[in-house]
């Protein structure tokens, strides 16, 4: 007896009190996992999406904290609806996000650049953006961000998709929601004044707490030539184009430092897989991309950057620029996917090929290719000379340059743990499409197999295995110094 309360009645109780909180325990989880040291509170916070049927239109409701106006727009292959906000933190209640609901399917949500966050409906059916508005508070509601979606024909989805925003500012108010039938305009069609610049800063953080505020670049006054997206969903996307030519690696001087990009997979709107316990693949990418840049600039060897390093999301083209622009001598990117074989598991090493070795390998790089379409991003109006830097294949050299690394790698981590059989695979991942620049993509292991989920889950094995990849990249670099005294 316990207080007057037997074991078997105590041990009731908690399992009961824990089933009701698991969803909130994952959630805790994932903030253990990115928050950094500080992090300040967004001025305004998303705390409730809601989806219902309002008549012939499917309505979707955002709470808010404070009055914020919104972007709007459609995109095509697949159907998408896409709002944009300014940067908002994210306080969820503990319960699945809605589910299929009129021509609502189901939605992403997170930081798309610095200053902007986005939301991406996946809808089932051609939809129509029939109104937009605010609701100011009312009762014990507060501020309500309302967009309704009334079904439409395809071809008329497709005139509209990519077209200039729908903006709705925060001087619109409305009391009450407004009859779908009402010819007073509820939204203006104006230009976008949320959307900031692409020039993207470093970046992650959470799932549920708001992200810090992070003052949006200045916009470059003239884009360049090759950009991917040119439409005009968005203020003008600002990246730089590839250079096509290889660069020449820059010889090594005594008391130099190598420079390793670390590439944590998916990031802010994109979450990745979502693992058997709930916890986002992006969580547990970017957590060990931390642990991974920590022993390494312990060494002292290395200058160590990360293509983002809070919950962004950050294209797959930018990912390898930021490399080509720090001239990095190493490319290393971390993902923890899943298949659809549960029983698969432990770490793997890709390098670039457009033949991916087998089904898995092949299936893996299709759905990670496909970020930027996650993202709600528009490739539509993408330019011949994009595609093809896109689907170029690697410099013969850098091509065999990240085969012996990833030689070395599996070797290290064999060490450490049990890894994938037939641990060498090949993929046509864009990530590794720098033509100059060795480049792995790492994965984990599986967020599909419980016991991998477990694992990566815990502090110490993500240690563990960043250990085993920071004494690759040293015997690597040891491997290149002889080769160049030769």
């Amino acid at each position: 007896m316990y207080l007057g309360v037997s074991v078997p009645v105590l041990y009731q109780m908690l399992n009961t009190v824990l089933g009701f909180r698991r969803t909130l325990a994952v959630l805790i989880l994932a903030l253990g996992l990115c928050l950094p040291a500080t992090v300040e509170a967004a001025k305004t916070v998303v705390t409730d999406i809601r989806v219902g049927v309002q008549g012939d239109a499917t309505r979707i409701v955002f709470e808010v904290t404070n009055q914020v106006g919104f972007n709007v727009f459609t995109l095509n292959d697949p159907y998408r609806v896409v709002v944009d906000l300014p940067e908002v933190g994210w306080r969820l209640p503990p319960r699945p996000l809605p589910s299929a609901t009129g021509v609502f399917k189901k939605l992403r949500y997170g930081l798309f650049k610095p200053g902007n966050s986005r939301v991406v409906l996946d809808v089932r059916t051609p939809a129509a953006i029939s109104k937009a508005f605010i609701l100011i508070p009312g009762g014990d509601q507060g501020y309500r961000l309302v967009l309704d979606l009334a079904p439409t024909t395809h071809q008329a989805f497709m005139r509209d998709a990519g077209k200039t925003p729908v903006h709705v500012t925060a001087v619109q108010l409305e009391s009450k929601p407004a009859p779908l039938a009402s010819t007073r305009p509820v939204f203006n069609p104006g230009p976008s004044a949320l959307a900031p610049p692409a020039n993207i800063a470093a970046p992650p953080a959470n799932i549920a707490a708001p992200p810090a505020n992070i003052a949006a670049p200045p916009a470059t006054p003239k884009a360049p030539k090759m950009v991917l997206v040119k439409g005009p969903v968005s203020a003008p996307e600002q990246a730089s184009p590839f250079r096509l030519a290889p660069r020449k690696p820059e010889p090594k001087h005594r008391g130099k430092k190598y420079v390793v990009m670390i590439d944590p997979g998916h990031g802010g709107v994109d979450p990745g897989t979502i693992g058997v316990s709930g916890i986002y693949e992006k969580h547990i990418t970017l957590a060990m991309a931390r642990e991974l840049k920590r022993q390494l600039e312990q060494t002292g060897r290395f200058e160590v950057q990360l293509t983002h390093d809070r919950d962004i999301f950050v294209r797959l083209r930018d990912r390898v620029r930021m490399a080509r622009d720090a001239k990095a001598d190493l490319f290393i990117s971390i993902h923890a996917d899943s298949v659809r074989n549960i029983a698969i598991k432990g770490p793997a090493i890709y390098t670039l090929s457009e033949k991916s070795s087998d089904k898995e390998a092949q299936e893996l790089a299709e759905k990670e290719n496909k970020a930027d379409l996650i993202a709600g991003v528009d490739l539509t109006f993408e330019t011949p000379e994009v595609t093809n830097i896109l689907i170029d294949l690697a410099q013969r050299e850098s091509m065999n340059q990240s085969s012996r690394f990833a030689t070395m790698l599996i070797k290290d981590l064999k060490r450490k743990t049990t890894v994938l059989r037939n641990t060498h695979r090949f993929a046509g991942f864009a990530v590794l499409k720098a033509p100059d620049i060795p480049s792995v993509l790492l994965e984990i292991g599986f967020l599909s197999n419980p016991e991998d989920e477990r694992a990566l889950r815990s502090s110490g094995y993500r240690a563990r295995l960043a250990s085993a990849v920071t004494k690759a990249v040293s015997e690597f670099f040891v491997l290149i110094e002889e080769a160049t005294r030769k």
